[in-house]
Protein backbone atom coordinates (compact mmCIF):
# COMPACT_ATOMS: atom_id res chain seq x y z
CA UNK A 1 0.00 0.00 0.00
CA UNK A 2 0.96 3.76 -0.47
CA UNK A 3 4.29 4.76 1.63
CA UNK A 4 3.87 8.58 2.53
CA UNK A 5 7.01 10.69 1.73
CA UNK A 6 8.14 12.99 4.62
CA UNK A 7 6.82 15.87 2.51
CA UNK A 8 3.61 13.72 2.97
CA UNK A 9 4.02 13.28 6.43
CA UNK A 10 5.36 17.23 6.95
CA UNK A 11 1.95 18.28 5.06
CA UNK A 12 -0.38 16.31 7.25
CA UNK A 13 1.11 17.25 10.80
CA UNK A 14 1.24 21.25 9.50
CA UNK A 15 -2.33 21.00 8.85
CA UNK A 16 -2.89 19.32 12.28
CA UNK A 17 -1.14 21.96 13.81
CA UNK A 18 -2.70 25.01 11.43
CA UNK A 19 -6.51 23.44 12.67
CA UNK A 20 -5.16 23.08 16.89
CA UNK A 21 -4.09 26.93 16.29
CA UNK A 22 -7.45 27.83 14.58
CA UNK A 23 -9.46 26.15 17.11
CA UNK A 24 -7.47 27.55 20.02
CA UNK A 25 -8.44 31.23 18.76
CA UNK A 26 -12.29 29.92 18.76
CA UNK A 27 -12.42 28.84 21.66
CA UNK A 28 -10.61 31.89 23.35
CA UNK A 29 -13.39 33.79 20.93
CA UNK A 30 -11.10 35.34 19.10
CA UNK A 31 -12.10 33.65 15.83
CA UNK A 32 -15.73 33.76 15.45
CA UNK A 33 -17.71 30.51 14.52
CA UNK A 34 -18.78 31.42 11.29
CA UNK A 35 -15.60 31.78 10.58
CA UNK A 36 -14.23 28.97 12.25
CA UNK A 37 -17.19 26.36 10.28
CA UNK A 38 -15.27 26.02 6.76
CA UNK A 39 -11.84 25.98 8.70
CA UNK A 40 -13.26 23.15 10.55
CA UNK A 41 -14.92 21.49 7.32
CA UNK A 42 -12.19 21.55 5.65
CA UNK A 43 -10.83 19.08 8.09
CA UNK A 44 -13.85 17.13 8.17
CA UNK A 45 -15.29 17.80 11.14
CA UNK A 46 -19.04 18.60 11.57
CA UNK A 47 -21.47 19.44 14.01
CA UNK A 48 -24.53 16.92 13.50
CA UNK A 49 -27.58 16.11 15.09
CA UNK A 50 -25.80 15.26 19.06
CA UNK A 51 -21.97 16.21 18.95
CA UNK A 52 -19.54 17.25 16.17
CA UNK A 53 -18.54 14.21 13.93
CA UNK A 54 -15.72 13.87 12.23
CA UNK A 55 -14.92 11.79 9.26
CA UNK A 56 -11.63 10.28 8.37
CA UNK A 57 -9.93 10.04 5.08
CA UNK A 58 -9.29 6.85 3.60
CA UNK A 59 -8.03 6.96 0.24
CA UNK A 60 -9.64 4.19 -1.93
CA UNK A 61 -10.17 2.39 0.80
CA UNK A 62 -6.78 0.70 1.70
CA UNK A 63 -5.71 0.80 5.44
CA UNK A 64 -3.11 -0.24 7.43
CA UNK A 65 -3.53 -2.49 10.94
CA UNK A 66 -1.35 0.41 12.77
CA UNK A 67 -3.50 3.06 11.27
CA UNK A 68 -7.00 0.89 12.14
CA UNK A 69 -5.20 0.83 16.26
CA UNK A 70 -4.96 4.25 15.93
CA UNK A 71 -8.67 4.80 15.54
CA UNK A 72 -9.44 2.14 18.26
CA UNK A 73 -7.44 4.30 20.42
CA UNK A 74 -9.42 7.57 19.39
CA UNK A 75 -12.74 5.66 19.74
CA UNK A 76 -12.17 4.74 23.10
CA UNK A 77 -10.64 8.33 24.48
CA UNK A 78 -11.94 10.52 22.41
CA UNK A 79 -15.54 8.86 21.60
CA UNK A 80 -18.38 6.14 22.72
CA UNK A 81 -15.88 3.27 21.89
CA UNK A 82 -16.99 3.15 18.51
CA UNK A 83 -17.00 4.05 14.66
CA UNK A 84 -18.61 3.90 11.50
CA UNK A 85 -17.26 2.93 8.02
CA UNK A 86 -18.76 4.14 5.29
CA UNK A 87 -20.14 4.12 1.66
CA UNK A 88 -17.22 6.09 1.12
CA UNK A 89 -14.69 4.22 1.90
CA UNK A 90 -14.40 6.27 5.00
CA UNK A 91 -14.62 6.42 8.77
CA UNK A 92 -16.58 8.22 11.01
CA UNK A 93 -16.64 9.53 14.21
CA UNK A 94 -20.33 10.76 15.95
CA UNK A 95 -19.03 11.96 19.49
CA UNK A 96 -15.86 13.50 19.93
CA UNK A 97 -16.08 16.78 21.69
CA UNK A 98 -15.06 19.90 19.61
CA UNK A 99 -12.16 20.86 22.16
CA UNK A 100 -10.51 17.50 22.06
CA UNK A 101 -10.71 17.37 17.75
CA UNK A 102 -7.20 19.34 17.87
CA UNK A 103 -6.00 16.44 19.68
CA UNK A 104 -7.79 13.81 17.76
CA UNK A 105 -5.85 15.51 14.63
CA UNK A 106 -2.57 14.98 15.91
CA UNK A 107 -3.48 11.31 16.49
CA UNK A 108 -4.63 10.31 12.67
CA UNK A 109 -1.27 12.54 11.79
CA UNK A 110 0.88 10.18 13.80
CA UNK A 111 -0.14 7.41 11.20
CA UNK A 112 -0.11 9.22 8.36
CA UNK A 113 -4.34 9.80 8.71
CA UNK A 114 -6.19 12.92 8.23
CA UNK A 115 -9.88 14.48 7.16
CA UNK A 116 -9.37 16.73 4.83
CA UNK A 117 -11.42 17.32 2.31
CA UNK A 118 -13.80 14.61 3.61
CA UNK A 119 -16.47 17.66 3.69
CA UNK A 120 -16.99 20.56 1.52
CA UNK A 121 -17.90 21.58 -1.71
CA UNK A 122 -14.23 20.29 -3.14
CA UNK A 123 -13.04 16.80 -4.57
CA UNK A 124 -13.90 14.14 -2.25
CA UNK A 125 -12.05 10.90 -0.87
CA UNK A 126 -11.22 9.01 -3.87
CA UNK A 127 -12.90 5.65 -4.06
CA UNK A 128 -12.25 2.36 -6.14
CA UNK A 129 -12.60 -1.06 -6.25
CA UNK A 130 -12.08 -2.51 -2.80
CA UNK A 131 -10.10 -5.59 -4.54
CA UNK A 132 -7.94 -2.96 -6.18
CA UNK A 133 -4.56 -4.73 -7.06
CA UNK A 134 -5.68 -8.18 -6.60
CA UNK A 135 -8.80 -8.78 -8.14
CA UNK A 136 -8.87 -11.76 -10.81
CA UNK A 137 -10.51 -9.81 -13.17
CA UNK A 138 -8.14 -6.92 -13.60
CA UNK A 139 -6.91 -5.53 -16.24
CA UNK A 140 -4.66 -2.32 -14.82
CA UNK A 141 -4.07 -1.87 -10.77
CA UNK A 142 -6.08 2.04 -10.33
CA UNK A 143 -4.09 2.53 -6.92
CA UNK A 144 -1.06 4.27 -8.40
CA UNK A 145 -3.70 6.22 -10.70
CA UNK A 146 -5.83 6.98 -7.49
CA UNK A 147 -3.21 8.17 -5.56
CA UNK A 148 -1.58 10.70 -8.23
CA UNK A 149 -5.28 11.84 -7.98
CA UNK A 150 -5.36 12.11 -4.72
CA UNK A 151 -2.38 14.24 -4.23
CA UNK A 152 -3.14 16.37 -7.29
CA UNK A 153 -6.76 17.54 -5.77
CA UNK A 154 -5.69 17.66 -2.44
CA UNK A 155 -6.19 21.44 -1.43
CA UNK A 156 -5.54 22.34 -5.05
CA UNK A 157 -6.99 26.24 -4.58
CA UNK A 158 -9.11 26.75 -8.11
CA UNK A 159 -11.54 23.91 -6.90
CA UNK A 160 -11.69 24.20 -2.63
CA UNK A 161 -14.84 26.01 -3.43
CA UNK A 162 -16.78 23.97 -5.92
CA UNK A 163 -20.73 24.85 -6.38
CA UNK A 164 -21.33 20.80 -4.54
CA UNK A 165 -19.47 18.46 -3.34
CA UNK A 166 -17.63 16.53 -6.07
CA UNK A 167 -16.74 12.82 -6.34
CA UNK A 168 -14.28 10.47 -8.27
CA UNK A 169 -14.60 6.54 -8.71
CA UNK A 170 -11.66 4.57 -10.37
CA UNK A 171 -11.62 0.79 -10.82
CA UNK A 172 -9.32 -1.22 -13.72
CA UNK A 173 -11.48 -4.33 -13.33
CA UNK A 174 -13.70 -6.13 -16.03
CA UNK A 175 -16.26 -5.83 -13.67
CA UNK A 176 -17.19 -2.30 -12.18
CA UNK A 177 -17.15 -2.67 -8.27
CA UNK A 178 -16.97 0.50 -7.77
CA UNK A 179 -19.88 2.10 -8.78
CA UNK A 180 -18.36 4.09 -11.72
CA UNK A 181 -21.73 5.42 -13.71
CA UNK A 182 -23.01 6.64 -10.13
CA UNK A 183 -20.25 9.29 -9.51
CA UNK A 184 -19.39 12.69 -10.44
CA UNK A 185 -16.62 11.25 -12.69
CA UNK A 186 -15.94 7.76 -13.12
CA UNK A 187 -13.21 6.33 -14.58
CA UNK A 188 -12.48 2.91 -16.05
CA UNK A 189 -8.98 1.84 -16.62
CA UNK A 190 -8.67 -0.63 -19.58
CA UNK A 191 -6.37 -1.07 -23.03
CA UNK A 192 -7.08 -0.12 -26.20
CA UNK A 193 -6.29 -2.55 -29.36
CA UNK A 194 -3.02 -1.60 -29.81
CA UNK A 195 -2.21 -2.38 -25.90
CA UNK A 196 -1.67 0.98 -24.48
CA UNK A 197 -3.27 2.26 -21.16
CA UNK A 198 -6.08 4.75 -20.88
CA UNK A 199 -9.63 5.53 -19.09
CA UNK A 200 -12.77 5.29 -19.96
CA UNK A 201 -14.21 8.91 -18.64
CA UNK A 202 -17.91 8.94 -17.55
CA UNK A 203 -19.21 12.15 -16.03
CA UNK A 204 -22.15 13.49 -14.54
CA UNK A 205 -23.67 10.67 -12.51
CA UNK A 206 -24.86 11.00 -8.84
CA UNK A 207 -27.73 10.07 -6.49
CA UNK A 208 -29.66 12.40 -4.48
CA UNK A 209 -32.64 13.83 -5.03
CA UNK A 210 -32.65 13.39 -8.73
CA UNK A 211 -30.54 10.01 -9.64
CA UNK A 212 -28.61 10.64 -12.76
CA UNK A 213 -26.51 7.48 -14.68
CA UNK A 214 -23.26 9.55 -15.60
CA UNK A 215 -22.30 10.19 -19.71
CA UNK A 216 -19.68 8.73 -21.43
CA UNK A 217 -17.46 11.63 -22.82
CA UNK A 218 -14.71 9.68 -23.68
CA UNK A 219 -14.11 6.24 -24.53
CA UNK A 220 -9.95 6.31 -24.34
CA UNK A 221 -8.20 8.97 -23.17
CA UNK A 222 -4.22 8.06 -22.70
CA UNK A 223 -3.41 7.93 -19.17
CA UNK A 224 -0.87 10.52 -19.25
CA UNK A 225 -3.61 13.36 -19.90
CA UNK A 226 -5.76 12.61 -16.87
CA UNK A 227 -5.08 15.50 -14.49
CA UNK A 228 -5.62 18.22 -17.76
CA UNK A 229 -8.79 16.40 -18.81
CA UNK A 230 -10.54 16.22 -15.33
CA UNK A 231 -9.10 20.18 -14.69
CA UNK A 232 -10.86 20.75 -17.98
CA UNK A 233 -14.31 18.95 -16.61
CA UNK A 234 -13.79 20.94 -13.21
CA UNK A 235 -13.10 24.34 -14.70
CA UNK A 236 -16.47 23.92 -16.69
CA UNK A 237 -18.02 22.85 -13.39
CA UNK A 238 -16.67 25.78 -11.84
CA UNK A 239 -17.60 28.38 -14.47
CA UNK A 240 -20.94 27.12 -15.09
CA UNK A 241 -22.50 25.36 -12.05
CA UNK A 242 -25.25 26.85 -10.25
CA UNK A 243 -24.87 28.25 -7.58
CA UNK A 244 -28.07 30.05 -6.83
CA UNK A 245 -29.87 26.55 -5.63
CA UNK A 246 -28.30 24.02 -3.34
CA UNK A 247 -30.47 21.36 -5.38
CA UNK A 248 -29.39 22.17 -8.50
CA UNK A 249 -25.55 22.56 -7.92
CA UNK A 250 -24.11 18.79 -8.55
CA UNK A 251 -22.33 18.55 -11.88
CA UNK A 252 -25.06 15.84 -12.85
CA UNK A 253 -27.66 19.08 -13.36
CA UNK A 254 -25.16 20.60 -15.56
CA UNK A 255 -24.18 18.17 -17.80
CA UNK A 256 -28.06 16.97 -17.85
CA UNK A 257 -29.05 20.52 -19.05
CA UNK A 258 -26.11 21.51 -21.61
CA UNK A 259 -25.92 17.57 -22.76
CA UNK A 260 -23.40 18.12 -25.98
CA UNK A 261 -22.24 21.91 -25.21
CA UNK A 262 -21.16 20.59 -21.80
CA UNK A 263 -18.97 18.12 -23.54
CA UNK A 264 -17.40 20.74 -25.93
CA UNK A 265 -17.03 23.11 -23.96
CA UNK A 266 -14.78 20.39 -21.72
CA UNK A 267 -13.07 19.33 -25.22
CA UNK A 268 -11.96 22.94 -25.47
CA UNK A 269 -10.93 23.89 -22.20
CA UNK A 270 -8.75 20.69 -22.48
CA UNK A 271 -6.98 21.82 -25.85
CA UNK A 272 -6.69 25.10 -24.13
CA UNK A 273 -4.83 24.15 -21.25
CA UNK A 274 -2.77 22.24 -22.94
CA UNK A 275 -2.06 24.58 -25.59
CA UNK A 276 -2.52 27.98 -24.19
CA UNK A 277 -2.31 27.84 -20.28
CA UNK A 278 1.72 29.20 -19.08
CA UNK A 279 3.14 25.41 -18.58
CA UNK A 280 -0.12 23.76 -19.33
CA UNK A 281 1.55 20.70 -20.65
CA UNK A 282 3.57 20.49 -17.85
CA UNK A 283 0.67 18.72 -16.23
CA UNK A 284 0.68 15.58 -18.39
CA UNK A 285 1.35 12.62 -16.02
CA UNK A 286 5.23 12.51 -16.81
CA UNK A 287 6.37 7.95 -16.55
CA UNK A 288 8.64 8.82 -13.88
CA UNK A 289 5.99 10.10 -11.68
CA UNK A 290 3.63 7.13 -12.21
CA UNK A 291 6.61 4.84 -12.01
CA UNK A 292 7.16 6.56 -8.24
CA UNK A 293 4.41 6.54 -7.42
CA UNK A 294 3.88 3.08 -8.58
CA UNK A 295 6.60 1.70 -6.24
CA UNK A 296 4.87 1.71 -3.57
CA UNK A 297 2.46 -0.71 -4.53
CA UNK A 298 4.51 -3.34 -4.51
CA UNK A 299 3.54 -6.96 -3.39
CA UNK A 300 4.08 -7.18 0.16
CA UNK A 301 7.43 -9.01 1.62
CA UNK A 302 7.20 -12.50 1.25
CA UNK A 303 4.56 -12.30 -1.69
CA UNK A 304 5.62 -12.79 -5.16
CA UNK A 305 4.20 -12.79 -8.16
CA UNK A 306 4.37 -16.64 -8.74
CA UNK A 307 2.22 -16.68 -6.21
CA UNK A 308 1.77 -19.47 -2.93
CA UNK A 309 1.46 -23.54 -2.98
CA UNK A 310 -2.03 -23.69 -3.62
CA UNK A 311 -3.63 -25.83 -0.74
CA UNK A 312 -7.60 -24.81 -1.06
CA UNK A 313 -9.68 -26.11 1.48
CA UNK A 314 -11.21 -29.38 0.19
CA UNK A 315 -14.56 -31.26 1.21
CA UNK A 316 -15.24 -27.99 3.44
CA UNK A 317 -18.88 -28.65 5.56
CA UNK A 318 -20.98 -26.85 7.47
CA UNK A 319 -20.12 -23.21 8.74
CA UNK A 320 -17.24 -23.05 7.09
CA UNK A 321 -17.72 -23.69 4.00
CA UNK A 322 -20.45 -21.05 3.80
CA UNK A 323 -18.01 -18.62 4.32
CA UNK A 324 -15.68 -20.08 1.80
CA UNK A 325 -18.49 -19.42 -0.52
CA UNK A 326 -19.60 -15.81 0.60
CA UNK A 327 -16.55 -14.30 2.57
CA UNK A 328 -13.75 -15.61 0.38
CA UNK A 329 -12.80 -14.04 -2.63
CA UNK A 330 -10.58 -14.97 -6.12
CA UNK A 331 -7.45 -13.66 -5.92
CA UNK A 332 -4.80 -12.63 -9.26
CA UNK A 333 -2.11 -14.30 -7.69
CA UNK A 334 -2.20 -18.79 -7.04
CA UNK A 335 -2.29 -19.57 -3.84
CA UNK A 336 -4.21 -16.21 -2.55
CA UNK A 337 -7.47 -15.00 -1.36
CA UNK A 338 -9.35 -12.17 -0.35
CA UNK A 339 -11.46 -12.76 2.62
CA UNK A 340 -13.98 -10.52 3.70
CA UNK A 341 -14.57 -9.58 7.55
CA UNK A 342 -18.37 -8.67 8.15
CA UNK A 343 -19.19 -5.92 9.79
CA UNK A 344 -22.71 -7.07 9.71
CA UNK A 345 -24.75 -8.72 12.98
CA UNK A 346 -27.22 -8.56 15.28
CA UNK A 347 -27.59 -6.06 17.51
CA UNK A 348 -24.84 -3.99 15.46
CA UNK A 349 -25.59 -0.83 13.27
CA UNK A 350 -24.50 -2.09 9.35
CA UNK A 351 -20.41 -0.51 9.07
CA UNK A 352 -20.32 0.56 12.73
CA UNK A 353 -17.40 -1.02 14.81
CA UNK A 354 -15.95 -1.55 18.26
CA UNK A 355 -12.77 -0.27 19.46
CA UNK A 356 -12.01 -3.99 20.55
CA UNK A 357 -13.52 -5.18 17.18
CA UNK A 358 -10.80 -2.79 15.17
CA UNK A 359 -8.00 -3.88 17.11
CA UNK A 360 -9.52 -7.51 16.52
CA UNK A 361 -9.46 -7.02 13.16
CA UNK A 362 -5.93 -5.31 12.86
CA UNK A 363 -4.39 -8.48 14.75
CA UNK A 364 -6.05 -10.72 12.02
CA UNK A 365 -4.56 -8.38 9.11
CA UNK A 366 -1.47 -8.43 10.70
CA UNK A 367 -1.16 -12.26 11.35
CA UNK A 368 -2.93 -13.11 7.82
CA UNK A 369 -2.56 -10.32 5.33
CA UNK A 370 0.80 -8.17 5.63
CA UNK A 371 -1.07 -5.85 8.10
CA UNK A 372 -3.34 -4.35 5.29
CA UNK A 373 -7.13 -4.63 5.05
CA UNK A 374 -9.61 -2.79 2.60
CA UNK A 375 -12.82 -0.50 3.51
CA UNK A 376 -15.39 -1.26 1.24
CA UNK A 377 -18.79 0.36 -0.03
CA UNK A 378 -20.59 -2.10 1.79
CA UNK A 379 -19.25 -1.22 4.89
CA UNK A 380 -17.16 -4.09 5.60
CA UNK A 381 -13.55 -4.88 5.68
CA UNK A 382 -11.74 -7.07 3.31
CA UNK A 383 -8.21 -9.05 3.85
CA UNK A 384 -6.20 -8.70 0.35
CA UNK A 385 -3.52 -10.46 1.15
CA UNK A 386 -4.58 -14.35 2.65
CA UNK A 387 -2.53 -17.53 1.74
CA UNK A 388 -5.12 -20.50 1.13
CA UNK A 389 -3.67 -22.95 3.25
CA UNK A 390 -4.25 -20.50 6.14
CA UNK A 391 -7.82 -20.00 5.29
CA UNK A 392 -8.92 -22.60 8.17
CA UNK A 393 -6.98 -20.99 10.63
CA UNK A 394 -8.20 -17.11 9.22
CA UNK A 395 -11.72 -18.33 9.67
CA UNK A 396 -11.57 -19.85 13.30
CA UNK A 397 -10.14 -16.22 14.42
CA UNK A 398 -12.64 -14.02 12.55
CA UNK A 399 -15.21 -16.35 14.18
CA UNK A 400 -13.39 -15.68 17.31
CA UNK A 401 -13.70 -12.06 16.94
CA UNK A 402 -17.49 -12.12 15.44
CA UNK A 403 -16.47 -11.33 11.66
CA UNK A 404 -17.32 -14.29 9.91
CA UNK A 405 -21.01 -14.04 9.82
CA UNK A 406 -21.21 -16.03 6.24
CA UNK A 407 -23.77 -13.32 4.75
CA UNK A 408 -21.62 -11.04 1.89
CA UNK A 409 -23.75 -10.40 -0.99
CA UNK A 410 -26.93 -11.66 1.27
CA UNK A 411 -30.08 -9.99 2.33
CA UNK A 412 -28.53 -8.93 5.92
CA UNK A 413 -24.91 -7.84 4.09
CA UNK A 414 -26.94 -4.41 4.01
CA UNK A 415 -26.26 -0.89 3.68
CA UNK A 416 -27.16 1.56 5.86
CA UNK A 417 -26.35 5.29 6.43
CA UNK A 418 -26.53 6.44 9.94
CA UNK A 419 -29.92 8.13 9.51
CA UNK A 420 -31.45 10.38 12.23
CA UNK A 421 -30.36 8.55 15.25
CA UNK A 422 -27.32 11.09 13.90
CA UNK A 423 -27.07 12.69 11.09
CA UNK A 424 -28.73 16.71 11.50
CA UNK A 425 -29.71 16.11 7.62
CA UNK A 426 -31.72 12.67 7.80
CA UNK A 427 -35.61 12.66 7.90
CA UNK A 428 -35.76 8.93 9.26
CA UNK A 429 -33.68 6.39 10.93
CA UNK A 430 -32.04 4.11 9.00
CA UNK A 431 -30.68 2.35 11.89
CA UNK A 432 -33.65 0.67 13.81
CA UNK A 433 -34.97 -0.67 10.82
CA UNK A 434 -31.63 -2.02 9.21
CA UNK A 435 -31.81 -4.04 13.00
CA UNK A 436 -35.42 -5.13 12.92
CA UNK A 437 -34.12 -6.60 9.31
CA UNK A 438 -31.00 -8.11 10.85
CA UNK A 439 -32.96 -10.15 13.15
CA UNK A 440 -36.08 -11.08 11.03
CA UNK A 441 -33.57 -12.80 8.83
CA UNK A 442 -31.32 -14.40 11.54
CA UNK A 443 -32.00 -18.06 10.00
CA UNK A 444 -28.98 -18.48 7.64
CA UNK A 445 -31.21 -21.17 5.76
CA UNK A 446 -33.75 -18.64 4.73
CA UNK A 447 -31.18 -15.82 3.68
CA UNK A 448 -29.01 -18.53 1.42
CA UNK A 449 -32.99 -19.33 0.32
CA UNK A 450 -33.44 -15.46 -0.94
CA UNK A 451 -29.71 -15.68 -2.10
CA UNK A 452 -28.15 -12.62 -4.18
CA UNK A 453 -29.68 -9.40 -2.99
CA UNK A 454 -28.66 -5.89 -2.70
CA UNK A 455 -30.87 -4.05 0.06
CA UNK A 456 -29.42 -0.74 0.80
CA UNK A 457 -31.59 2.24 3.35
CA UNK A 458 -30.72 5.78 2.89
CA UNK A 459 -32.08 7.77 5.96
CA UNK A 460 -32.37 10.91 3.80
CA UNK A 461 -32.82 11.96 -0.34
CA UNK A 462 -28.95 12.72 0.41
CA UNK A 463 -28.78 8.90 -0.08
CA UNK A 464 -25.61 8.24 1.90
CA UNK A 465 -26.94 4.91 2.09
CA UNK A 466 -27.38 4.41 -1.99
CA UNK A 467 -30.75 3.40 -1.88
CA UNK A 468 -31.07 4.40 -5.74
CA UNK A 469 -28.76 1.43 -6.49
CA UNK A 470 -30.27 -1.19 -4.15
CA UNK A 471 -32.27 -4.21 -5.80
CA UNK A 472 -34.56 -2.57 -2.45
CA UNK A 473 -34.16 0.46 -1.94
CA UNK A 474 -35.33 1.79 1.34
CA UNK A 475 -35.73 5.87 1.59
CA UNK A 476 -36.57 7.61 4.62
CA UNK A 477 -38.91 10.32 4.32
CA UNK A 478 -40.35 13.10 6.62
CA UNK A 479 -44.38 13.89 6.36
CA UNK A 480 -45.41 16.18 9.28
CA UNK A 481 -42.80 15.00 11.61
CA UNK A 482 -43.14 11.72 11.28
CA UNK A 483 -40.84 8.71 9.59
CA UNK A 484 -42.00 7.30 6.53
CA UNK A 485 -40.35 4.79 3.83
CA UNK A 486 -40.29 4.61 0.26
CA UNK A 487 -39.40 1.08 -1.23
CA UNK A 488 -37.85 1.21 -4.75
CA UNK A 489 -36.89 -2.15 -6.61
CA UNK A 490 -34.77 -2.82 -9.50
CA UNK A 491 -31.96 -0.90 -9.05
CA UNK A 492 -28.14 -1.40 -10.01
CA UNK A 493 -24.88 -0.32 -8.88
CA UNK A 494 -23.19 -1.62 -12.34
CA UNK A 495 -21.64 -4.77 -10.80
CA UNK A 496 -21.76 -7.71 -12.76
CA UNK A 497 -25.06 -9.20 -10.70
CA UNK A 498 -26.83 -6.39 -11.32
CA UNK A 499 -25.73 -5.15 -14.51
CA UNK A 500 -25.75 -1.59 -15.87
CA UNK A 501 -26.40 1.43 -13.53
CA UNK A 502 -30.13 2.07 -12.96
CA UNK A 503 -32.26 3.46 -10.70
CA UNK A 504 -34.96 1.66 -8.69
CA UNK A 505 -38.40 2.37 -9.37
CA UNK A 506 -40.64 3.19 -6.35
CA UNK A 507 -43.50 0.99 -5.43
CA UNK A 508 -45.93 2.89 -4.40
CA UNK A 509 -46.90 5.80 -1.32
CA UNK A 510 -44.63 5.30 1.17
CA UNK A 511 -45.04 3.30 4.21
CA UNK A 512 -44.94 4.15 7.86
CA UNK A 513 -42.10 3.06 10.00
CA UNK A 514 -43.91 0.13 11.66
CA UNK A 515 -44.86 -1.65 8.24
CA UNK A 516 -41.74 -0.73 6.08
CA UNK A 517 -40.04 -4.14 7.18
CA UNK A 518 -43.01 -5.92 6.54
CA UNK A 519 -43.49 -4.56 3.21
CA UNK A 520 -39.76 -5.77 2.32
CA UNK A 521 -40.83 -9.55 3.71
CA UNK A 522 -43.59 -8.96 1.35
CA UNK A 523 -41.73 -8.33 -1.36
CA UNK A 524 -39.06 -11.16 -0.87
CA UNK A 525 -42.20 -13.64 -0.36
CA UNK A 526 -43.30 -12.37 -3.89
CA UNK A 527 -39.81 -12.92 -5.29
CA UNK A 528 -39.77 -16.68 -3.98
CA UNK A 529 -43.11 -17.38 -5.45
CA UNK A 530 -42.05 -16.21 -8.66
CA UNK A 531 -38.71 -17.02 -9.45
CA UNK A 532 -37.71 -19.37 -11.71
CA UNK A 533 -35.06 -22.00 -10.91
CA UNK A 534 -31.82 -20.44 -9.46
CA UNK A 535 -32.78 -17.05 -10.52
CA UNK A 536 -31.92 -14.12 -8.70
CA UNK A 537 -33.58 -11.48 -7.54
CA UNK A 538 -32.83 -8.77 -9.53
CA UNK A 539 -33.09 -10.90 -12.37
CA UNK A 540 -36.63 -11.68 -11.13
CA UNK A 541 -37.63 -7.68 -10.80
CA UNK A 542 -36.77 -7.51 -14.65
CA UNK A 543 -38.50 -10.40 -15.76
CA UNK A 544 -42.29 -9.69 -14.24
CA UNK A 545 -41.59 -5.84 -13.17
CA UNK A 546 -42.60 -4.11 -10.46
CA UNK A 547 -46.32 -4.38 -10.72
CA UNK A 548 -46.56 -8.07 -9.00
CA UNK A 549 -44.65 -6.85 -5.76
CA UNK A 550 -47.36 -3.91 -5.61
CA UNK A 551 -50.11 -5.96 -3.56
CA UNK A 552 -48.43 -8.25 -1.41
CA UNK A 553 -46.44 -4.59 -0.46
CA UNK A 554 -49.49 -2.93 -0.02
CA UNK A 555 -51.30 -5.79 1.49
CA UNK A 556 -49.41 -5.64 5.44
CA UNK A 557 -50.36 -1.68 5.21
CA UNK A 558 -52.41 -1.13 8.57
CA UNK A 559 -51.85 2.92 9.66
CA UNK A 560 -51.41 3.76 5.91
CA UNK A 561 -54.32 1.44 4.15
CA UNK A 562 -56.16 4.76 3.28
CA UNK A 563 -53.29 6.03 1.61
CA UNK A 564 -52.34 2.97 -1.05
Amino acid sequence: MYQYTDFDRRFVHQRAAQYRDQLDRNLAGKLGDDEFRPLRLQNGWYVQRHAPMLRVAVPYGEIHARQLRQLARIAREHDRGYGHFTTRQNLQFNWIPLVQSADVMDLLAQVDMHGIQTSGNCIRNITSDALAGIAADEVIDPRPYCEVLRQWSTLHPEFAFLPRKFKIAVTGAAEDRAAIAWHDIGLHLRRNAQGEIGFEVLVGGGMGRTPVIASRIREFLPWQQILVFIEAIVRVYNRYGRRDNLYKARIKILVKAEGQKFIDAVEEEFRHILNDDADGSAHLIPQAELDRVKASFVLPEGVTAAGAPSAAPANAGGAFARWLQRNVHAHRLPGYRAVTLSLKRAGQAPGDVTAEQMEAAAAIAERFSHGELRVTHDQNLVLPWVRESELPALWEAATAATFATPNIGLVTDMIACPGGDFCGLANARSLPLAAELTERYADLDEVYDIGDIDLHISGCINSCGHHHSGHIGVLGVDKDGSEWYQLTLGGSDGSTLSGAAVPGKVIGPSFAADEVADAIEAVLDTYRAQRAANERFIDTVRRIGIEPFKGPANAVRRSTAHAA
